[in-house]
């Protein structure tokens, strides 16, 4: 009896003590703090419990216990922002799909997808927009460390008009109804109504299709499709929760509205002008260029892939995507990263860089645009984007100095995130 009181005490101790701190020590050739700061030499980072402890000057040794992780010839820098991904969905014109695969299979498509891009050096991503739940549940996956991938920050289903690029078409109105997410809104009220139940059903992020797309099954609608009363209610709605705005916008009266209603950032805005960037500038709305998609869907022309509306709509946008950013950036607009992938392979998140350096960007801006600039439009400043003591640590190492070349960020070698290695 008294043995077996000596063991019951003994599991209640073990239970009651706290688990071993878990430390990983980084041994970097060159560590880049964050896009404003040059390459240090030799530096030893130590990581404990997914959060950077230290980071010191030289290959210091690596205390009993500890995981080694040696980066002899690497630079390390923070982890890669992509603001703009659909983790759930691969590329193609398929949109018949919508009635015949099951929602659940995004989440099976997305376990895929995470793990490439975080692969790739993508260790933060904002997804824009998925079925009801099936990015919240990949969210939950990565987080908990069940799923390889980058910590997610969801924004589910897009708001948007009835009949809107964001509502299902392209089928008999009867198919059109049953496929209905249940997040279109008419009205100030109802629009608020839907930014409380996106927000009650696990929305970090609230998306909205503020004009007309490239991809949907619509041949018209650049321009603003909610009214000007309708996106201050998004906005005000949202903010009023604590959530950020983000409007997919190509048309410039489009852009300029979402800018006025206090909407955070225009995703695309491919046909800005200066009265639409002035009113970005004036609100402190971020632009998220997503030149990718313009590459990537531009590769599939002619090849069957896209109905014949969606491929009329390409070649129309095909010479204004390579210069938009450009004009956007000479007006003084804030740009951040993202790349619409899902529209393109993922995992080719990186080649981004060149496209934005292409319209003007530098090296380092660009690099910015993905780490601190990123970190701040998610309000996330304090926790990504750069390495320091108390940063979640994620990691990733390459060749060479992204700030000289930041294509070199197309080849990341080593990924760490929320402390764990990639395999």
């Amino acid at each position: 009896m008294r043995k077996l009181a000596l063991f019951a005490a003994s599991l209640l101790t073990a239970a009651a003590a706290p688990a071993m701190a878990q430390t990983t020590v980084i041994h970097a050739e060159r560590v880049l703090a964050d896009a404003a700061s040059e390459p240090t030499g030799r530096a030893t980072i130590t990581v404990t419990d997914g959060r950077i402890v230290s980071i010191v000057d030289g290959w210091q040794a690596v205390p009993e216990g500890a995981t080694m992780v040696h980066l002899e010839g690497k630079t390390v820098l923070p982890g890669l922002i992509d603001l703009h991904t659909h983790l759930t969905g691969d590329p193609g014109g398929d949109f018949w799909k919508e009635a015949t695969e099951p929602d659940e299979w995004g989440v099976v498509v997305g376990a895929k997808n995470a793990a490439l891009t975080l692969r790739a050096g993508f260790t933060t991503v904002r997804e824009a927009g998925s079925a009801p739940h099936t990015a919240f549940s990949l969210r939950r996956g990565t987080e908990e460390g069940m799923v390889l991938g980058p910590r997610i920050v969801a924004a589910g289903p897009p708001l948007a008009i009835v009949g809107g690029h964001g509502d299902v078409s392209g089928f008999r109105p009867e198919v059109n109804e049953i496929l209905d997410s249940g997040f279109t809104c008419t009205g100030a009220v109802e629009c608020a109504e839907k930014v409380r139940l996106a927000s009650q059903n696990g929305s970090d992020v609230i998306k909205i299709t503020a004009t007309g797309g490239v991809l949907s099954q619509q041949g018209r609608g650049l321009e603003a499709h909610f009214s000007d009363a309708e996106m201050k209610s998004i906005a005000d709605t949202a903010h009023s929760l604590g959530l950020k705005v983000m409007a997919h916008a190509h048309g410039a009266r489009g852009i300029e509205a979402a800018a006025r209603a206090g909407i955070d950032t225009i995703e695309h805005g491919t046909y800005i002008d200066a009265a639409a960037a002035r009113a970005m500038r004036d609100n402190g709305t971020v632009l998220v260029p997503t030149l990718m998609a313009f590459q990537g869907i531009s590769e599939r022309l002619g090849k069957g892939i896209y109905t014949p509306v969606v491929e009329d709509k390409v070649r129309a946008v095909a010479q204004q995507a390579g210069v938009f950013m450009g004009q956007a950036l000479d007006w003084g607009v804030t740009i951040a990263f993202g790349t619409d992938a899902g529209v393109f392979d993922h995992g080719r998140n990186a080649r981004e860089f060149r496209l934005m350096r292409a319209q003007g960007m530098t090296d380092r801006q660009a690099l910015a645009s993905a780490t601190t600039v990123a970190a701040r439009v998610l309000g996330m400043e304090g926790e990504i984007g750069r390495l320091a003591p108390g940063y979640s640590a994620d990691i990733i190492a390459v060749d060479g100095d992204p700030t000289k070349d930041v294509t070199a960020l197309e080849q990341v070698d080593w990924v760490m995130v929320r402390g764990r290695v990639a395999d």
